[in-house]
C-alpha cells in the first residue's frame, strides 16, 4: 500500500483488482484532505503532495494513473510540474485551480494537460472528468497495443477507418479532404480532451502555422458541415471559447 498524508487510506485493490492510484498535488491542506476523502470514498488509491517538487518525487516512486494538479503553488508550480511530467509519461493530468483565465488555461493545455476543472467544484463532475480521463487513457493504450484502424464516437454514430480513410456518419458515407480528415481523426483521438487551436494547427498543418486560426476555423466549420446533424448546434465537435475543440464524449 502507497503511503498517504492522511490515515486510513484503502487497500491497494478493490474487488480483486488494483485500485486506480490518483496524485493529487495541491499546497493547501484543507484541498488535500477534502479531495483525499471524496477519491478514497469512491475506490481510488490515494497519494498526496503538498507542493509541485514532492509532486514530481511521488510520481516517480509510484506512478500514478492520474494526476490533479493545482498550478498556482509556491515553489515549482502546477505549469513546471505539468512540463516535466509530460517528459516521460502520458498519465492523464487534470488541473484543478482558482485560476480562470482562458489564456491560462491554453497554457497549461498546451503543455499536455488533459483537462481543466475550476474551483470551487462540484464532486460529481469531478469524479466524471476523472473517469473520462481514465477511459479515454485505458482505450488509447489499447490502441497502441493492437493499432486499432477504426475510431468511433461513443454512440457509434461517426466511425472513421484509418486503412481506408473512410467516414461514416450513420449509414452515410462522407467525403473529406485530407486537413478534414486529419482534423476529425486527432479530435476523435483525443475525444474527452480540449485540443487546443495550437495543438490542432500543429498537428495537421505545421508548426509554422500555429497563429492560423482563421484557416483552423473554416476547416472546423467545413467538418462540421459534413458529419453534424446540425453544423449551427454541433454534438459533437464543441467548441471551448477562446481555448480550442473538444470531440464530445458521453459521460
Amino acid at each position: 500500500m502507497v503511503e498517504s498524508s492522511f490515515p486510513d487510506s484503502l487497500p491497494a485493490t478493490v474487488e480483486g483488482k488494483r485500485a486506480k492510484r490518483i496524485l493529487v498535488v495541491d499546497d493547501e491542506v484543507r484541498i488535500l484532505r477534502s479531495l483525499w476523502h471524496i477519491l478514497t470514498a469512491n475506490g481510488y488509491e490515494v497519494v498526496t503532495a503538498s507542493g509541485g517538487l514532492q509532486g514530481l518525487e511521488l510520481a516517480q516512486q509510484h506512478p500514478p494513473d492520474l494526476v490533479l494538479l493545482d498550478l498556482a503553488m509556491s515553489g515549482v508550480d502546477g505549469f513546471s510540474v505539468c512540463r516535466e511530467l509530460r517528459q516521460w509519461t502520458e498519465t492523464p493530468i487534470i488541473v484543478v485551480s482558482v485560476l480562470d483565465e482562458e489564456r491560462l488555461k491554453v497554457q497549461a493545455l498546451d503543455l499536455g494537460a488533459d483537462d481543466y476543472l475550476i474551483k470551487p467544484f462540484g464532486t460529481e463532475e469531478l469524479l466524471a472528468r476523472i473517469r473520462v480521463c481514465l477511459r479515454r487513457s485505458r482505450s488509447e493504450q489499447t490502441d497502441a497495443q493492437e493499432q486499432q484502424p477504426i475510431l468511433a464516437s461513443a454512440d457509434g454514430s461517426i466511425v472513421v477507418n484509418l486503412l481506408n480513410h473512410r467516414v461514416m456518419v450513420g449509414e452515410r458515407e462522407v467525403r473529406l479532404n485530407r486537413k478534414e480528415f486529419e482534423l476529425l481523426h486527432h479530435l476523435m483521438r483525443a475525444a474527452g480532451r480540449v485540443m487546443t487551436h495550437r495543438m490542432l494547427l500543429r498537428a495537421v498543418w505545421g508548426p509554422e502555422y500555429e497563429e492560423e486560426m482563421d484557416s483552423l476555423r473554416t476547416y472546423i466549420r467545413q467538418l462540421r458541415l459534413k458529419v453534424e446533424q446540425d453544423a449551427s448546434h454541433p454534438q459533437y465537435i464543441v467548441t471551448e471559447p477562446g481555448i480550442g475543440y473538444v470531440f464530445r464524449v458521453q459521460w
